[in-house]
């Protein structure tokens, strides 16, 4: 055989060498791909590992709030039960003599309306109690002090005609009334600083005894007091029900 022949035939061996492994090559570099992408796909990402964390993590936290949450719950429906059981409130009044009486649930103020005459219209603003101050006891066990309890009032008195009003800033006692000014106003022509008046206890005693007087034939008296003082105490009691009721729900949510 000739050189020439020798180097064709080793040529051709060569040739039918790679063609054999460029045939088996891609399938193998096929099958590695593939598998390595099976593997990534099982292996969770860093993302959703940490949204799994945090869920874990937030249900641990619910878990370790849930006997507290409970245990909070319980004790405001025990104090639910112990308010509407222990002296429970009653249906609030709505008149008192020749007023009305309108309750304003959920707010710390009552509205009372009447009239006086043909010509007299009478409105009265009470609050809730805001205020008290302690006295001497009296009795047989006179050691000590007590507690009396303030409501604020204010008594707004219009004409028909409009012109003007008189309005009392007043403190309500469990057992009086004390006025603690008194305003002119024209609800028509309200200037920027007006003049409010005087101190009412500045007043001279017999004035302040016929402004008394004129309060207390229109209705604003003693028996007014008992009867705001009683009514505030039925309303504390309506209110603090209803903001328990509200708490609660709020939590079981």
């Amino acid at each position: 055989m000739s050189a020439t022949a020798t180097m064709k035939t080793s040529m051709a061996l060569l040739l039918r060498t790679l063609s054999k492994t460029s045939r088996i090559s891609p399938s193998l570099s096929s099958r590695t791909l593939i598998s390595l992408d099976r593997c990534h796909s099982l292996l969770p990402t860093t993302q959703s590992r940490d949204i799994t964390t945090s869920r874990r993590s937030y249900a641990a936290i619910a878990s370790a709030n849930s006997p507290f949450r409970s245990n909070l719950l319980r004790i405001i429906r025990n104090e639910i039960d112990y308010q509407s059981e222990y002296a429970p409130p009653h249906q609030p009044p709505t008149e008192f003599k020749s007023f009305s009486v309108e309750d304003r649930p959920g707010e710390q103020c009552i509205v009372m309306k009447g009239k006086f005459g043909e010509d007299e219209s009478i409105k009265m603003e009470a609050t809730m109690f805001d205020g008290f101050m302690t006295v001497p006891r009296t009795g047989l066990d006179a050691s000590g002090r007590d507690v009396r309890l303030h409501v604020s009032l204010l008594v707004d008195i219009s004409k028909a005609d409009g012109s003007q009003d008189m309005e009392f800033l007043c403190s309500v006692w469990p057992n009086r009334i004390e006025i603690q000014k008194l305003y002119m106003l024209r609800r028509d022509k309200i200037t920027g600083q007006p003049y409010m008046g005087p101190k009412f206890g500045s007043l001279k005693y017999d004035f302040q005894t016929a402004i008394k007087e004129f309060l207390r034939v229109r209705g604003i008296d003693s028996e007014l007091c008992f009867f705001l003082h009683e009514y505030m105490m039925n309303k504390d009691r309506i209110e603090l029900i209803q903001w328990l009721r509200k708490l609660n729900s709020f939590i079981a949510k």
